[in-house]
């Protein structure tokens, strides 16, 4: 049962992934009217927001790297969307300054999520270790301490998956008013297809997040079986 549901979200994330390249490659060849650079969205966006402590600097890890660090109070921005002069580089600068501006008003949910990051990175490096191993263990030992530590690991790690979910979400909305109310996208189309590009870029979360809750409930139905 759970390998078929398995398989299915499986194929779900394929499909919101190659969904999502596709709607970036598709505005990143929609020029902006106004001209603007997404570096220069996301400084005017930052001004805006009364943030004068942030910096933008261009990430070097690749396409669709972009991310803000509330560490060092960075929003990083891939070559494509620093340079880029497209909806769909307007778009992902305005949602990563989404997130700084989330960081300036004290936003509950990022606040959260921020407290989880260093338990969460932990548990991430050794969870399919443990798992592993815990479930050898469970085999032949009948022992389910090990397999127990790694369900937890898997909870905290599914948690911060759905915790992840509103600060997305809320960034997104942020970053789309912004745009709507600064005239960065001039026209009705411009607007449509940022909102397009981070809806699609939201739903990748949200698949993350329901594959972790398979994940987890399968782990879990495995130790509370044996336990019987």
């Amino acid at each position: 049962m759970y390998w078929i549901i398995f398989i299915g979200i499986a194929l779900v994330s394929w499909i919101v992934q190659t969904r999502f390249k596709n709607k970036f490659k598709k505005y990143s060849e929609y020029p902006l009217s106004s001209g603007l650079s997404g570096a220069e969205i996301a400084q005017k966006m930052l001004q805006e927001n009364g943030i004068h402590d942030v910096q933008v600097l261009v990430a070097n890890e690749g396409q669709l790297s972009d991310h803000y660090n509330p560490a060092n109070k960075t929003v990083n921005l891939s070559q494509e969307v620093y340079y880029g002069r497209s909806v769909a580089a307007a778009a992902v600068a305005a949602h990563e300054c989404g997130h700084a501006v989330q960081h300036a008003t004290a936003y509950s949910w990022l606040q959260f999520r921020s407290a989880m990051v260093p338990m969460v990175s932990i548990a991430s490096r050794l969870t399919s270790w443990v798992l592993f191993a815990g479930v050898l263990l469970l085999a032949f030992t009948h022992n389910p301490l090990v397999l127990a530590i790694g369900v937890g690991a898997l909870f905290l790690t599914t948690v911060f998956a759905f915790v992840t979910l509103p600060v997305e979400f809320d960034a997104s909305n942020r970053a789309l008013a912004w745009l709507n109310t600064s005239n960065v996208t001039h026209s009705r189309d411009e607007h449509d297809g940022a909102k397009d590009a981070l809806k699609w870029a939201a739903m990748t979360y949200v698949v993350a997040a329901l594959s972790a809750l398979v994940t987890l409930l399968y782990y879990a139905s495995l130790l509370l079986s044996r336990r019987d």
